[in-house]
């Protein structure tokens, strides 16, 4: 068994409302997101509630769209002390762009962030971690519009995204740019993943946590913890007519979420994307 761990981790929150999944696309119309119950807010606001209760500070990578309809929720993120990073603008898999879109996205995304937090907006997500090896060029386009760090490579293996032969860990991809993976656990050859999200929701506590502390004790390394506002929210409500997939894998114990998220709080320590690692990311060149 492992001993606890004292090494920060990063606690990262994915502000998107139920009716943007990405999976949901197919039965969701984008041209009918404003017409939608929008539950994101209240979602954030007891997200926010809770880290406070538990004096944790996290990064809250935010889609653009949400922030015009919602700019006193992003305030407040800024406000309570997190950091305000980009999930792109309208929640568009970058496989589903070109260069020129791409772009696009990102520049709307940051300055309408910048402009709505009053803050630098520095770390960038690709919706559904949807940067990999046919699309390495969005790097460029990342690095070139004043971003210094993504977290948006993941290396597993899976049905939507991934790349299981990329880098674990926190590593240069562009003069500027650092890419930051979401954790993996290294288990008989394979990347397991061990970051959060619809896994954190489907296995056993005690396992999510024994991974987590397993890269912080034999990797050496502070883990990144992800997960969106729509899972903590037993109550949202069930789109119908989606695949029993997409069904178990959206709503799978969903509401025994928070108590797992407030568990996971109180057991290991939290901070922000930028503070961990781009202040490690400093220290490392200033040794070079």
């Amino acid at each position: 068994m492992l001993m606890k761990t004292d090494r920060k981790n990063a606690l990262t929150i994915d502000v998107e409302d139920y009716f943007q999944v990405s999976a949901m696309a197919p039965y969701i119309r984008r041209s009918d997101w404003d017409s939608c119950e929008c539950r994101v807010e209240r979602n954030v606001d007891r997200i926010l509630a809770i880290l406070a209760e538990e004096g944790a500070q996290a990064t809250f990578f935010t889609l653009g769209w949400v922030a015009e309809r919602y700019p006193a929720m992003v305030r407040r993120i800024v406000e309570q002390g997190h950091e305000l990073a980009s999930h792109g603008y309208g929640h568009e898999r970058v496989s589903d762009l070109d260069q020129t879109d791409f772009r696009d996205d990102v520049v709307r995304a940051k300055r309408v962030l910048e402009d709505t937090g009053g803050v630098e907006v520095l770390g960038y997500r690709a919706p559904s971690f949807s940067i990999g090896d046919s699309n390495l060029w969005a790097l460029d386009v990342l690095a070139d519009t004043g971003h210094c760090y993504s977290s948006s490579i993941y290396p597993v293996r899976h049905d939507h995204y991934g790349s299981p032969d990329a880098p674990r860990f926190m590593h240069t991809v562009r003069e500027g740019l650092i890419e930051v993976p979401p954790t993996t656990l290294r288990l008989f050859s394979r990347n397991l993943p061990s970051s959060g999200g619809g896994y954190f929701r489907l296995l056993p506590y005690s396992l999510s946590r024994w991974m987590i502390e397993s890269v912080n004790r034999r990797d050496g390394e502070s883990a990144i913890f992800y997960f969106h506002p729509w899972e903590i929210d037993a109550e949202q409500p069930r789109v119908p007519g989606i695949d029993l997939k997409t069904r178990f894998r959206h709503y799978v114990n969903i509401e025994r979420n928070e108590a797992k998220l407030r568990r996971l709080l109180k057991d290991l320590p939290w901070g922000r994307m930028d503070q961990i690692f781009l202040g490690r990311r400093q220290a490392e060149v200033a040794l070079a």
